[in-house]
């Protein structure tokens, strides 16, 4: 009998351990939910929520209108992911979007933009990468995918720390925008809050193919699927201090050697006087 309670006293310690460790990993890394954290910007019933507990929600494109959301709350520094899928078929002229941004009344806002631009069947989606700062962006970088991202769900991360913006696809790294405040350029978002955003809206007079290619409205409504939001903000998270490890970098490498197709830092054309000051560090 003794050896028995000894068993179940240590079985109790560690199920006790087990419970205490996954009610701290929900407080610092918790599943959002679309009815209660988040709310419509735009397009009335064409945000539509389901699933179990509010954790999938699509929205709409029609000859009326895009849709869009929003958190509810403001985040200042956080790692944030979202699995997606993307308008099906002929997607030309749609962008899907998941974005941070303060407030952009101010003309001053800062903004860490993920954008998924549409394409005629069989070609892939191109994504739209930007950072601003204070108002002022221009740092663009674009990549296609190796995947078609509108067959299945992929996890699309934003991790957002003192020292680096790091945009990932299903745990491959795309782009790092490093913080080099040390070296003194101040360009870096730091110091203004931002909400969660998502849209999927009609910009066919630039996104597919410089604009040349526009919206096929017969094929409308199109849609684009949202489910499984994480937001860790917790301060002691590993996402503070995250940067690439060797496998993540030999990743980046990859990606940027066989699916980069624009890159701010080398466009000589349209930084004929001088590239952003960053450029002369590198890119990542």
């Amino acid at each position: 009998m003794g050896t028995r309670h000894d068993n179940n006293v240590i079985v109790l310690e560690v199920v006790t351990a087990v419970v205490v460790a996954l009610m701290l990993c929900t407080t610092a890394y918790g599943l959002g939910n679309f009815n209660t954290d988040f709310e419509p910007t735009f397009g009335g019933p064409r945000v539509r929520v389901s699933g179990p507990g509010g954790q999938q929600l699509a929205l709409t494109l029609d000859r009326g209108s895009g849709s869009g959301f929003r958190s509810k709350r403001e985040y200042l520094f956080g790692r944030i992911d979202m699995q997606m899928k993307f308008v099906s078929g002929n997607s030309a002229g749609t962008v899907t979007t998941l974005y941070l941004s303060s407030d952009q009344s101010t003309g001053r806002h800062d903004e860490i933009d993920f954008e998924f631009l549409g394409n005629v069947s069989g070609q892939p989606y191109t994504i739209h990468t930007n950072v601003f700062s204070q108002g002022q962006g221009n740092r663009e970088q674009q990549f296609h995918l190796w995947f078609d991202p509108s067959l299945n769900f992929h996890t699309y991360s934003i991790v957002w720390n003192p020292k680096l913006i790091m945009f990932l696809v299903d745990e491959t790294p795309l782009r790092i925008f490093r913080n080099y405040e040390n070296k003194g350029i101040t360009f870096f978002p730091k110091i203004q809050q931002q909400r969660i955003y998502a849209s999927l809206w009609n910009a066919d007079d630039w996104a597919t193919q410089g604009g040349l290619v526009k919206t096929d409205w017969s094929k409308a409504p199109f849609t684009a699927y949202y489910r499984n939001v994480n937001i860790n903000t917790a301060r002691n998270g590993r996402w503070m201090t995250h940067d690439l490890d060797a496998n993540s970098r030999r990743k980046l490498r990859w990606v940027q050697r066989n699916y980069m197709i624009y890159n701010y830092c080398t466009d000589w054309k349209r930084f004929s006087q001088a590239f952003p000051p960053e450029c002369k560090h590198g890119f990542e």
